[in-house]
């Protein structure tokens, strides 16, 4: 999918008090940012955002700091933040490849992947969020009985990343092949717009929680 660019996007990010510019200044001290020492979740390839502010308005006593790559998406986020500004969430423009570089040992409780990017050529595979490649990014700042939560419309990304968990020394704590029909996996589900759209056309989603061994 080619991404539409936003005229002054870029400049309203590095312009925006939302967004942290130099995130890898704040690794290990990331609370400090927050004034409290409230656990930290973070979304990876946060999109427009609805995921995580929806997750931030409903979880005041937990932190969250949402990533995104591109300048013209994330600026819908910030945008939405202006109008309705919540003091436990921030966002980061930045390459998920350089995560590890932001966050410290055992600094965040909890990681969310939607609707990853499939990156379908099998030369690319390492580029994928739930990769045994990433796995062992998000192993050097996860806490150890902290989870990683991850949701797909995609079959073919969602079988690779169960694949990959036993090579990543992770397991499967919860796992569905139909998200909106399990009641359990269903409990305070916030949609990203890609899940609304696909799962209002009756496509099944893909969701895992997993940990380290």
């Amino acid at each position: 999918m080619r991404l539409k660019n936003v005229p002054g996007a870029r400049e309203t990010i590095a312009e925006s008090s939302l967004v942290i510019h130099e995130p890898e200044k704040q690794k290990g001290i990331w609370q400090q940012l927050f004034e409290n020492s409230n656990p930290i979740h973070i979304e990876i390839g946060m999109g427009k955002g609805r995921f995580i502010y929806g997750m931030a308005k409903e979880h005041p006593d937990i932190n969250y700091v949402g990533i995104e790559k591109y300048s013209s998406v994330l600026l819908r986020a910030v945008q939405k933040m202006e109008e309705e500004p919540l003091p436990n969430l921030r966002f980061i423009r930045m390459d998920a490849e350089e995560i590890a570089e932001v966050f410290a040992k055992d600094e965040v409780d909890r990681i969310y992947l939607n609707f990853s990017d499939p990156w379908p050529k099998d030369r690319h595979a390492k580029r994928r969020l739930p990769s045994r490649e990433f796995l062992a990014r998000y192993d050097s700042f996860l806490k150890q009985d902290g989870q990683l939560e991850f949701k797909t419309d995609n079959r073919e990304l969602f079988d690779f990343a169960v694949e990959e968990l036993p090579f990543a020394g992770w397991k499967i704590d919860n796992i569905t092949y139909d998200l909106h029909h399990d009641e359990e996996m269903m409990k305070g589900n916030i949609m990203t717009e890609y899940e609304e759209k696909f799962s209002s056309m009756g496509n099944p989603i893909y969701k895992y929680i997993i940990s380290r061994i």
